[in-house]
């Protein structure tokens, strides 16, 4: 049998409806997931000993763990402690959670790559910590991991096919849904293919164009 992807005429709107909700799980997470990164770089980096030490088993178990395992505790295993969420809710909390120690690694390595120099001489003409960091440090970090937190970026917008599992009715979900009730497997999984190739295409364009103003930037 041929490829007949007329089945899946009326189950447009789904699919529109199924590729937002992918767009909005992956955006929140990213948003949320570099503000909580953000500040674990920082307090690993200014914070005390006790801090960092927490800090750095947090980070050691969400690296260590499947984000599908993390995923299912979070999901079944939040009501035994009170925290009680909705399936999205609990996969834009989990994505967020999984990918803020990635961000958390990348800014530490681009707080790390700026010249020492540069920050010793902010303190000496009588910076605060603060200004510092904001108007010294960050800047040029965000120059030297554009191309990192491009690549992440990317990796959890794929990463949003593992929510379908506890029902969030994203894109993946829907088309697992619709290829049982019509079995049209291939013509479901062909279009959700082409929905993360535009997805993660659009991404890189825009990824290029930050690129391309950061080193601009650094240039001048």
């Amino acid at each position: 049998m041929g490829l007949d992807f007329s089945v899946l005429s009326s189950y447009w709107p789904a699919i529109a409806k199924g590729f937002l909700m992918t767009i909005y799980t992956w955006l929140a997470s990213v948003v949320l997931g570099m503000l909580l990164g953000f500040l674990i770089a920082i307090l690993q980096r200014h914070g005390g000993l006790v801090i960092r030490s927490v800090l750095r088993v947090y980070i050691e178990i969400i690296r260590t763990t499947p984000f599908l395992v993390q995923l299912f505790v979070l999901y079944y295993g939040g009501p035994t402690i009170g925290l009680d969420l909705s399936p999205t809710q609990a996969g834009v909390l989990s994505l967020t959670v999984y990918g803020s120690v990635y961000f958390a690694e990348v800014f530490r390595g681009g707080f790390a790559a700026v010249p020492k120099g540069q920050t010793e001489a902010a303190e000496f003409l009588g910076l605060s910590r603060f200004n510092v960091i904001w108007r010294v440090n960050v800047p040029q970090m965000l120059v030297i991991i554009t191309p990192s937190l491009v690549n992440l970026i990317i990796i959890l917008s794929k990463e949003t096919a593992i929510l379908s599992i506890v029902t969030v009715p994203e894109l993946t979900a829907v088309m697992v849904q619709i290829g049982n009730e019509q079995f049209a497997h291939l013509e479901t999984t062909l279009v959700l293919c082409v929905a993360y190739l535009i997805l993660v295409a659009a991404t890189e364009r825009v990824g290029r164009w930050a690129e391309a103003r950061s080193n601009h930037f650094l240039a001048r």
